[in-house]
């Protein structure tokens, strides 16, 4: 284990979290696409722990469940009472086993133990790193993680001494003037001798007004032994913002688009309004790939290069590949092929597959469908459970017609088709390659490769029937007008 490889990080996520008035508890809220305490895992992961340990207490069965799906193998142990933080480090410990015996040696308990609030989504693996690197380098028994804020009032106040050692943390209501001048805040976040850590946990006391056990009380216990407190400042104090209320889940889920917006332009992403764009921690982006105004960007979604998203389209779990255009879009669980087009006002829903140069236009639906390389599906039309060839031309106005009321069934279209307006294609059918169909058709029956289907009936005018069922209208006035220019005219 490397120096400054912790031996464990134990991540405190047991409250309820009643400020945020929600039956969802607080640590499973979300924010960029992941919930408040999986950031706080990701960051932790970062560090390369050897054992990791979230601690759960409130809707214990909810945190496990989603813990177990999206971060599997990570450990959890139960504080039944909320008796502290103390006593909530005290619980992760002991579900490490005994790991934390008395013995100093590696593998007993030895090493360092990073401890973290699971409302901080903030928080990085970087100064989470520089925390563990700090405590390591200066030999302390316990660092804490400070910031420097503009206004450190309600904060406890870090105070130091002539060897920048710490000396005190200093809740606001104790703080003297002088004291209260201090920029220098606690953000809740150590790094701990875990040997040390584990033995002053068992002298924490709880004659405190709420009678719980406070884990700051260790750093006074080691100190007074004799050991070495210090703290590491974290270069942005935004990053150490813990989420009690929704007007801070909403700050940070600001500050965290800003982050990751920034990460992308800075890659060579154009996001032309970076204001009025919302993405994913787990979004992916190419160089000279282009972000319009009003876009979200979703889930595990990729733009490629010279792509361009946007403006106000919404893309969950999709892929936008090299130089393709999506505009005024909402796409879920789809491929955009290579120089594809979509758009504007196009819905693309799980399962559909844009090939290289294709096209899903102004108001068109598509769901589980591959749509081959250039062919082009222009306007007004849904297209379901269908496989379409290459250069194929869909009319205006059609409609897959997929479900017979209990099942779904499957349309194939042929490549270098062309099918006419206002078409219905009633599955499960097959037009060949190179086959035609006419303007109003009910596609009832596969249609053999070169060929012209007519499947509509023959048009019949019924001379004079406004003036016999309609007289006196407005379209018997006309119609009369009309005949009466007609037969002046002759």
């Amino acid at each position: 284990m490397s120096a400054n490889r912790p031996a464990a990080v134990v991540v405190l996520a047991a409250g309820e979290g009643t400020r945020m008035k929600s039956k969802t508890p607080k640590v499973l809220h979300e924010i960029a696409g992941r919930s408040l305490v999986g950031h706080v895992v990701s960051a932790a992961r970062e560090l390369g722990p050897e054992q990791l340990v979230v601690v759960v207490g409130h809707a214990r069965e909810q945190v496990e469940a989603h813990l177990g799906e999206h971060y599997a193998g990570t450990r959890t142990a139960f504080q039944a009472e909320q008796n502290g933080t103390g006593h909530a480090v005290r619980m992760g410990l002991e579900e490490l086993g005994g790991v934390w015996g008395s013995s100093p040696a590696a593998g007993s308990g030895g090493g360092t133990v990073v401890v973290v609030c699971g409302d901080t989504p903030l928080l990085s693996g970087a100064t989470l790193s520089a925390l563990a690197e700090t405590h390591s380098a200066d030999g302390n028994a316990v660092t804490v993680l400070t910031a420097e804020v503009p206004d450190s009032t309600g904060y406890g106040r870090i105070v130091r001494d002539a060897t920048d050692a710490v000396t005190a943390i200093v809740e606001h209501k104790d703080a003297t003037d002088e004291q209260r001048a201090i920029r220098e805040i606690n953000s809740g976040v150590f790094a701990f001798d875990g040997q040390l850590l584990a033995d002053a946990l068992t002298k924490v006391r709880t004659d405190n007004s709420q009678g719980e056990e406070y884990l700051t009380d260790v750093l006074g216990i080691l100190r007074e032994a004799g050991h070495r407190v210090g703290a590491s400042v974290a270069g942005d104090h935004r990053e150490i913002l813990g989420i009690n209320n929704r007007v801070q889940l909403a700050e940070a889920r600001k500050l965290m688009n800003e982050r990751l917006l920034e990460q992308a332009m800075m890659a060579g992403v154009t996001v032309v309004d970076p204001a009025s764009v919302i993405i994913d921690v787990t979004v992916t982006f190419e160089p000279d790939s282009v972000v319009h105004p009003g876009t979200q960007l979703l889930g595990a979604t990729h733009i490629a290069e010279g792509a361009e998203v946007g403006p106000n389209s919404r893309l969950t779990n999709t892929t936008v590949r090299a130089g393709a255009r999506v505009d005024n879009t909402v796409a879920d669980s789809a491929t955009v092929g290579e120089g594809a087009s979509v758009g504007p006002f196009a819905y693309l829903r799980p399962g559909t597959r844009l090939g290289a140069k294709a096209k899903a236009g102004t108001f068109v639906e598509m769901k589980n469908s591959s749509i081959g390389e250039g062919t082009k599906v222009p306007h007004l039309s849904y297209v379901g459970d269908a496989t379409i060839g290459e250069y194929t031309n869909i009319g205006a106005a059609s409609v897959f017609v997929n479900y017979d009321g209990e099942s779904k069934h499957h349309t194939t279209i042929g490549s270098h088709c062309k099918t006419g307006s206002d078409n219905m294609f009633v599955a499960p059918v097959t037009v060949g390659d190179g086959a035609y169909t006419a303007a109003g058709s009910v596609i009832t029956k596969d249609v053999p490769a070169g060929s012209l289907a007519v499947a509509r009936g023959q048009q019949r005018n019924i001379e004079g029937w406004v003036a016999r069922k309609r007289p006196g209208s407005a379209a018997a006035q006309a119609a009369a007008a009309a005949t009466q220019q007609v037969a002046e005219e002759n």
